[in-house]
């Protein structure tokens, strides 16, 4: 069962996410809130794990209020603004839901959320390239787009996930768990310890006629292939650097 908080200072519109949310009968509202203050009361307690947070509130903005959001919780803008989506995914949110909120976009965000969830207990979860990836951390859970995933290195127990913009986590989930789970449309074993997404393969170099080494969007080192793998690879590689040897 999910327990969500709805905060969002318009009645009505909570009433109308209310409504929408009773056809799901797996999550239950534990909470609502119309003003910061309200709202801070609410995000103290430890009873929930979603909330519904709109962008516009009395006393401030729901970015105000993240910080104050437990770790463990998903969160869904639900907001009549759209130009705050960017900012939303920068701060994890879950889904950017624009009011008003329609049965089948509702639907789909929290299908999104239970296979996110499932993907935290199940040895073979699986997410589309459009979804969300949990990266459990030492220093709590955050939530990627699967397609801002540049590659995954293995690190025995855990691995290194690194992302299109350079930054890297230490997750704990073994390389396997993730090549099980990532869209093999999108993800490639390249060696016995790297997963790379295709589509962040800026370039490569031969080392020799059974051995490349790619050049990623976000990783700063060069990532080989070895022989077992490349000619699964060969299609998806683009044309050589001219420094290819």
């Amino acid at each position: 069962m999910r327990r969500a908080l709805l905060i969002d200072d318009e009645p009505p519109a909570r009433a109308d996410l209310r409504e929408r949310l009773s056809a799901h009968p797996r999550l239950t509202i534990v909470g609502e809130a119309g003003t910061i203050g309200q709202a801070r009361t609410l995000l103290a307690r430890d009873n929930y794990d979603l909330v519904f947070l709109d962008i516009q509130l009395r006393g401030g903005t729901g970015f105000d209020l993240v910080p104050a959001i437990r770790p463990e919780a998903a969160v869904i803008f639900v907001t009549a603004f759209d130009q705050h989506a960017l900012r939303a995914f920068e701060v994890n949110a879950l889904d950017y839901l624009l009011k008003p909120v329609t049965p089948e976009r509702l639907a789909a965000s929290l299908g999104r959320l239970e296979r996110m969830r499932e993907s935290a207990t199940d040895t073979t979860p699986t997410f589309r390239s459009d979804d969300q990836a949990l990266l459990r951390t030492h220093h709590g859970d955050r939530f990627v787009p699967v397609a801002e995933i540049s590659a995954v290195f293995s690190n025995e127990n855990y691995s290194h996930v690194h992302l299109r913009s350079g930054e890297q986590y230490l997750t704990r989930r073994t390389l396997k768990a993730w090549e099980d789970s990532l869209p093999s449309t999108h993800f490639r074993r390249v060696h016995r310890q790297a997963l790379v997404n295709l589509r962040c393969i800026e370039g490569h170099r031969r080392d020799t006629r059974e051995t490349a080494e790619l050049r990623l969007t976000g990783v700063r080192l060069s990532v080989p292939v070895s022989r077992a793998f490349l000619a699964d690879l060969r299609p998806h590689l683009p044309e050589p650097d001219p420094r290819a040897s």
